[in-house]
Order: C-alpha cells, then sequence, then structure tokens
C-alpha cells in the first residue's frame, strides 16, 4: 500500500544521501591528504558560473533526450503511451517529478564527483588525458554492469557517455557542467519521456509502449544499451562545445 511506498521511496533517498556523505567525505580527505591540493581544485568552484553550468547541463541533457524520443516516434517504436497526469492529481505528479529530481541530482553529484573528479584528474596526471579520459569511462561503464537487465553492449554505451560527460571538464576543467548533464539526462530520460534509467525504473510522466528493435532502443536496459544513443551524444558534443566556447567568448 501507500505506506510501503513511501518507506520504499524515502528509502532510496535516505541511501544516496548516505552513499553521498560517505563518498563526498571519502574524497574530500584524500583530495586534501593524498593529493595535498584542495577540494575545489577537482573543478567545483562556487560561483555563479557554477549555478550556469548546472542549468546548461540539464537543458542540453533534456535536448538530447527529447530527440531521442522523436526519433523513437519517426521510426514509429512508441505504439501508444499512458500519461501520469491522466491517471494522478497534479500534486503528486509534481512531488514525485521533485522527489525524482532531487534523487538524480544526489546521484549525479556522487557519481561525476568520483567519475570525472576524483578518478578521472588523478589518471590525468599520473598518464595523459586521453587515456584518462578512457580508463575512467570504461571503469563507469564497468560499475553499471551490476544495473538491472545490463549487458556488455549496455557497459560499452556507458563508457560512451563517460567520455561525454568527461569533455566539459577536458574542455574547461570545470565539474558543474558534467553534473548538469547527468542529473538532466537521468531526469529527462526516466521521469519525463519514461525510458528505463540504466536498468531502473522511476515515476514517468510519459509511459511510451517501445516496440522497436532492441538494437536500436537498448530495450529494458535503455537508451544507453540502443544504438539510437550515439546520434544523442554526437548533438550533446556540439551542445555542449557551442556552450563552452560561448561562456569563453564572454558569456561567462
Amino acid at each position: 500500500g501507500n505506506a510501503a511506498f513511501f518507506s520504499g521511496r524515502y528509502a532510496l533517498l535516505w541511501q544516496q544521501l548516505a552513499d553521498l556523505l560517505a563518498l563526498t567525505l571519502s574524497v574530500y580527505l584524500a583530495r586534501r591528504w593524498l593529493d595535498r591540493r584542495s577540494f575545489r581544485s577537482l573543478g567545483l568552484s562556487v560561483d555563479v558560473a557554477a549555478g550556469r553550468d548546472l542549468l546548461a547541463g540539464v537543458l542540453i541533457a533534456g535536448v538530447m533526450m527529447g530527440f531521442i524520443f522523436v526519433l523513437h516516434l519517426l521510426f514509429g517504436w512508441i505504439q501508444g503511451a499512458a500519461y501520469a497526469w491522466e491517471t494522478q492529481p497534479s500534486g503528486a505528479v509534481l512531488g514525485q517529478m521533485g522527489f525524482w529530481l532531487l534523487v538524480f541530482l544526489l546521484v549525479g553529484w556522487k557519481e561525476e564527483l568520483w567519475m570525472r573528479g576524483y578518478w578521472l584528474q588523478n589518471l590525468a596526471d599520473g598518464i595523459n588525458v586521453p587515456w584518462a579520459v578512457f580508463l575512467s569511462s570504461a571503469v563507469f561503464g564497468l560499475l553499471h554492469l551490476g544495473n538491472p537487465n545490463a549487458t556488455w553492449v549496455s557497459a560499452l554505451g556507458i563508457l560512451v557517455a563517460g567520455v561525454f560527460l568527461a569533455l566539459p571538464w577536458v574542455w574547461t576543467r570545470r565539474l558543474w557542467l558534467s553534473i548538469g548533464l547527468h542529473l538532466g539526462w537521468n531526469f529527462f530520460e526516466g521521469v519525463v519521456f519514461g525510458f528505463p534509467v540504466s536498468g531502473i525504473d522511476t515515476f514517468r510522466l510519459i509511459t511510451p509502449s517501445i516496440r522497436g528493435p532492441v538494437l536500436w532502443t537498448g530495450g529494458a536496459f535503455g537508451p544507453e544499451a540502443g544504438l539510437v544513443l550515439l546520434p544523442a551524444i554526437l548533438l550533446g558534443i556540439a551542445l555542449v562545445w557551442g556552450y563552452v566556447r560561448w561562456t569563453m567568448d564572454g558569456g561567462r
């Protein structure tokens, strides 16, 4: 019933919060005492540009996921859909969206701090940037093999996504854009457009009935395991590059 549902939801939130605190503290201590550098030097300066980068990342990811949804429509891979606002009161819909936005903010911070923050940057100092991007992204892909419906194809897709998420740091040495992209990707993928988020089900504003070839759609894992990911990543790279150029030319 409702009590179990809420305890399940809040258990997820508390678990994410506990993970985030433990990981943030670990990275902070390792950065200060092992690397002898500031936590902020990971690309986490708190300023006006940080908020703008975060928001830009969310919006760019929303455009990318909207593009994936439109491709599904164009190729006839969506056979009808259900809409949450038709069956649930608007307060409940907004509450669910807010809850998942918070969860994915915690996930985005945690995974970017660990992967594109600590891992990528220490590897870049130790080897070089291209190898650091590849190796940290490969680890990112492997870590998602534990997700429901994961395959080696999905791990490869997550590796590609990892390379994409590394580009903002490679180009700007700042992390907020990557955090925004990660948050926006998960939120728009699951909550707005109703795809599985790396094998995980969330609340869905739209629940599409997907009937396309798994090679393209990614099936039960979601778009990261499908070829549809690739054009979306190319679009994302162009948008991120455009945003970075704009900020460097005086937007920032």
